[in-house]
């Protein structure tokens, strides 16, 4: 539970990071409007310290530290979420600056913020496969 605990602080201040960076980043460049620049704030928030905070409530309960699957999934899932929310920050500073990406740093991008979602789904479907592995042993111990 310590473990998850520990991910959850360091997402969250990556989140509080993220978002002071976007308002200070928008007001020095005089930018209205919206831009990926301001998802990475709750990117990190919602997927990082409160998927974090409720894996920490489930190993209360299950030894999920001991399942291979949840250390699969939190090697998968520690790489996914970072990586979508870098790209987001740096599509997000490519918007503010209003600097022209060429074609292919374009589809890098993109392609770099996809792999980021791809393995962050492929995370969350690994937490859950841990979860009911677990919640089959607790029915069958009991």
């Amino acid at each position: 539970m310590k473990k998850s605990l520990n991910y959850a602080l360091c997402y969250a201040v990556m989140a509080m990071v993220g978002g002071v960076f976007y308002r200070e980043f928008t007001r020095a460049n005089g930018f209205e409007g919206t831009t990926a620049l301001g998802k990475v704030h709750t990117h990190f928030f919602m997927l990082g310290m409160v998927m974090y905070l409720i894996i920490a409530l489930f190993a209360r309960y299950y030894d999920l530290y001991a399942e291979k699957t949840f250390k699969v999934f939190r090697a998968i899932y520690n790489i996914g979420v970072p990586l979508t929310g870098i790209m987001l920050g740096v599509r997000g500073v490519f918007e503010v600056t209003g600097a022209e990406l060429s074609k292919g740093l374009n589809a890098a991008v993109s392609g770099i913020a996809g792999t980021g979602h791809i393995l962050t789904g492929a995370g969350i479907i690994l937490l859950l496969v841990t979860l009911k592995k677990c919640a089959a042993k607790s029915e069958t111990a009991a």
